[in-house]
């Protein structure tokens, strides 16, 4: 049976919809409690698995009402997992689930997806191919629920006049709305989203995501997406979480998460900046790229022992050709506006955004270094460091700490 079989009713008798769809339908949504989805202590681990093997560990999560959050992370990290608990396809190992302030999963509770007034939005679209749009729209009603809601969404959705269509007939960003406005006719409080626009192109994709907030506030709804790309959620979710072998590292806005990495993967995944391992030599830190001191003032290089990272983004570095280097250019991306490149540096893969003009071919040798006076991260901790200008020649620079 299909994960939407379960979420689906009863319901023996679709009604068809009227020769024309109403287009401004009053939905009345009840008022949802401001943590709306409640997760305390979440841990899972599938059946047959090792006792100590656990899929997630020790989850805390909170979904405001009408809010949308983003979840990132590798594959195999957890993130479709989650989705599952939630809707109640798999039970937890501890911890609890609430929503709208009713537990519908816990140590002695666990209430069926039907019941939980939650709507998926799968990454295929699983739609029927045998019922048309408006009876795929209305697969999840109750027997008697009205179907002015369907005939909304659907005008909401941009899918007016194609309620006859089937399947097949319709385009993939097409496909994906109807899925959408399945998942959200039945009045879900909270939809979640798996990789919902992957599988299109860039163009429905971009008009899609940047369409997905504004349906979500205007059917009352909260919303969880699932997505490998930490450009889209940066783009439209109220808050991003980042999942690493099980563990949420951090659940942030945007702006905090871009600012104020909790850990040094959670930079590295969601921002694609450098690690460098470092040490210190009085107050300042040493790297196979040059020195960095603490922006502010702070205790001594008493840590020299510490195995430390410094974490700095593409664009902090910089690139001196010379055909005696012991940096080589490894690989280039055009962004469009400048250049993403991959430069080699001993057992280091480092990225390096460079304007347009700095345009240097597979192969091509030379130094890499600090850019006088940019931000850099110590990790652990956090703490906010500075690049400095360089005192030395360049050969001591890329020497390792």
């Amino acid at each position: 049976m299909r994960d939407w079989d379960l979420m689906a009713s009863t319901t023996t008798t679709i009604a068809t919809p009227s020769a024309t769809p109403a287009t401004t339908v009053s939905t009345p949504v009840d008022v949802a409690p401001r943590d709306h989805v409640r997760i305390e202590d979440l841990w899972y681990r599938y059946p047959g698995r090792d006792v100590s093997s656990w899929t997630l560990k020790g989850i805390e999560l909170v979904l405001g009402a009408g809010e949308l959050v983003g979840l990132l992370g590798p594959s195999g990290c957890g993130k479709t997992t989650l989705l599952r608990l939630i809707a109640g396809f798999e039970r937890p190992g501890r911890g609890s689930i609430s929503i709208g302030g009713q537990q519908v999963a816990g140590p002695e509770r666990l209430l069926p997806p039907e019941r939980r007034g939650v709507g998926m939005v799968f990454q295929d679209d699983a739609l029927f191919p045998h019922l048309d749009a408006w009876r795929n729209a209305c697969f999840g009603l109750r027997r008697g629920q009205d179907t002015a809601r369907v005939a909304w969404l659907l005008d909401l959705l941009g899918l007016g006049g194609l309620e006859r269509r089937y399947p097949h007939e319709l385009s993939g960003g097409q496909r994906q709305r109807l899925a959408m406005a399945r998942a959200l006719a039945p009045s879900p409080s909270v939809v979640l989203l798996d990789e919902p626009f992957s599988n299109l192109d860039v163009e429905v994709r971009l008009r899609l995501r940047s369409e997905l907030p504004a349906v979500l506030a205007r059917c009352g709804a909260s919303g969880l997406m699932v997505t490998h790309d930490p450009e889209e959620a940066l783009a439209i979710c109220n808050r991003v979480g980042v999942l690493r072998d099980g563990v949420l590292h951090q659940c942030a806005p945007p702006r905090e998460l871009v600012d104020q990495p909790a850990t040094a993967f959670v930079g590295q995944f969601v921002l694609q900046s450098n690690l460098l391992p470092a040490r210190w030599r009085g107050r300042r830190l040493q790297t196979v790229l040059g020195e960095l001191e603490p922006a502010t003032r702070g205790p001594d290089g008493s840590e020299e022992s510490e195995s430390v990272e410094v974490m700095v983004r593409p664009q902090a570095l910089e690139f001196l050709p010379e055909e005696e280097g012991p940096a080589w250019i490894s690989g280039r991306e055009f962004l469009g506006r400048e250049w993403l490149y991959q430069v080699q540096l001993g057992d280091h893969r480092l990225r390096w955004r460079a304007p347009l003009e700095a345009d240097h071919p597979h192969g091509r040798r030379g130094w890499l270094r600090f850019r006088s006076g940019e931000s850099a991260l110590l990790f652990p901790g956090g703490r906010s460091l500075v690049t400095l200008p360089l005192g030395r020649s360049a050969e001591s620079v890329n020497s390792p700490p």
